[in-house]
């Protein structure tokens, strides 16, 4: 076998390898916040329930004792009901409108982001936090979707294109990019010479 049969078999060409090189994709790591799964979430909505029920109990069923009110209706429309619900969300809109988080999430380290916009829009707000999340109440179920949703997303999350994530925890991810391929070279067209008649030589 002589040197040149070993270099064909044995190992790539220089041109083979700088076509390898050009074709390798660039790989790129980028550095995200890790999004907040299923159970850290359920805890500090649990720690929030509990903060809403201290709030009512301290301030308002004070009032309803003084004014001799029903504290006992548990149907829908009952003053307490409604005084009730209108503290839940506007705990949870203003709360996250102005900071990003309610007590809860501040306890755990949790944060909510939108996926769209560098800071939250009211809009982002209203949908995630009054109408997704009041759907999402009245179907509880709905809430177990934050485990399984893209981003860690629950129903309320997937109306505001929001999610929930951890304040100072980062996850590595590599992403591919492909090398563009060069476009081929375009090449003149050589005319060939023509061709000079040689005159006799005169004698």
């Amino acid at each position: 076998m002589t040197n040149n049969e070993f270099v064909l078999q044995g190992t790539p060409s220089i041109e083979q390898q700088l076509l390898n090189k050009e074709n390798t994709p660039i790989v790129t790591t980028k550095y995200d916040l890790k999004t907040a799964g299923f159970w850290v979430r359920f805890w500090a909505f649990i720690l929030d329930g509990l903060i809403i029920s201290a709030v009512v109990g301290i301030v308002v069923n004070p009032i309803f004792y003084l004014m001799d009110w029903s504290l006992s209706d548990s149907i829908w429309y009952a003053p307490i009901s409604i005084i009730s619900a209108i503290l839940y969300y506007c705990y949870f809109v203003l709360m996250t409108k102005f900071l990003g988080q309610t007590l809860g999430k501040m306890a755990f380290g949790l944060r909510v982001v939108s996926l769209q916009h560098d800071k939250l829009t009211w809009s982002d707000v209203l949908f995630r936090e009054w109408i997704g999340r009041l759907i999402s109440n009245i179907i509880m179920p709905l809430y177990i979707f934050v485990a399984i949703l893209p981003d860690n997303q629950g129903i309320h999350d997937y109306f505001a294109d929001t999610t929930v994530v951890h304040e100072k925890v980062y996850v590595a991810k590599e992403t591919a990019q492909p090398v563009a391929q060069p476009t081929a070279p375009i090449h003149e067209s050589t005319k060939e010479p023509e061709k000079i008649e040689e005159k006799p030589e005169e004698s």
